[in-house]
């Protein structure tokens, strides 16, 4: 018996990802194509925060170093690229099924231009990406006193 990889999200997280493009209001100028999703083995999920003088991003890297990870911020277009290394399993050692799916992955995400992009930093730690991506200061809002 062959062992076979189980790749049991796959085609949910794709039409998750067309139900949600169906639904945007402004598409993002920057998504990913289909010629990136087939050079991608898997897809990281990913949390978006915003906060008053950043954006937060943690994507779901297990088994990822740090230095298989890319990080590139051009255009107003971040990209998050890497390569989860796969583990040889003989077929010997018993294996029926094998889930955990390895190789590499791209992530793109269209910024808005009130980012500071000098400022922008990544750290690894337990299999979470962090990235962190303040705004410029003259995009933040503050409260005008009005006198009268």
């Amino acid at each position: 018996m062959a062992i076979r990889h189980y790749e049991s999200f796959d085609l949910l997280n794709q039409l998750q990802r067309e139900v949600n493009r169906l639904f945007e209001g402004n598409p993002p100028q920057h998504t990913q194509t289909e010629a990136e999703l087939a050079t991608s083995d898997w897809v990281p999920a990913v949390d978006i925060k915003e906060e008053a003088d950043r954006f937060v991003i943690y994507a779901d890297v297990p088994g990822v170093e740090s230095k298989d990870i890319e990080v590139t911020l051009d255009n107003g277009t971040l990209t998050l690229k890497g390569h989860r290394q796969s583990s040889k399993i003989p077929e010997q050692r018993g294996y029926k099924r094998v889930e955990r799916v390895s190789g590499s992955f791209l992530r793109r995400f269209a910024l808005p231009n009130t980012v500071d992009a000098a400022k922008v930093s990544a750290r690894s730690q337990n299999g979470v990406l962090e990235l962190v991506i303040p705004k410029s200061q003259q995009a933040q809002s503050r409260k005008i006193t009005v006198e009268g």
